[in-house]
């Protein structure tokens, strides 16, 4: 059998990086499709809780998600009952969202998805190791914002 091909990308961190965030991704993504919800769904879940009750505009900028996009994911979550979205109290004129009940219930059958799909991603690394990764990765992404 002949050695794989591009063995000086393959070699790069970022290569790496990249094969195991897209791994990282699709097992989440596979989890969260068991709650039927997608990635973005969680996100903004997840960011609505730790924020709430959240402007609209402030929850695009905090989670880094184009309005036009977050409007389509909002307009999902609210139909589906999960958050709402009224008028803010600070400035009438935004709109402020909160999770539902419904919303977060939900959102702890995610994170419990997730996380169990996080558990099979690093299943091949000890707990001292994942705790190493976890640090060095905190590092590498705070020099990224």
């Amino acid at each position: 059998m002949s050695e794989a091909p591009l063995p000086a990308i393959r070699s790069l961190p970022s290569w790496l990086l990249g094969r195991a965030a897209a791994r990282g991704r699709a097992l989440v993504a596979e989890a969260l499709a068991g709650e039927d919800m997608r990635m973005w769904h969680h996100v903004v879940l997840s960011a609505v809780r730790d924020l709430a009750p959240v402007a609209q505009a402030d929850l695009g900028r905090g989670i880094r998600l184009d309005p036009k996009d977050l409007v389509g994911v909002l307009n999902e979550l609210q139909a589906a009952g999960l958050v709402v979205r009224e008028p803010d109290s600070k400035d009438r004129r935004k709109n402020a969202v909160s999770l539902t009940e419904q919303g977060a219930r939900l959102l702890k059958r995610c994170e419990k998805a997730a996380r169990a799909a996080n558990d099979e991603l690093l299943a091949p690394l000890s707990a001292a190791e994942r705790e190493q990764l976890m640090e060095m990765l905190l590092r590498i992404s705070a020099t990224a914002e």
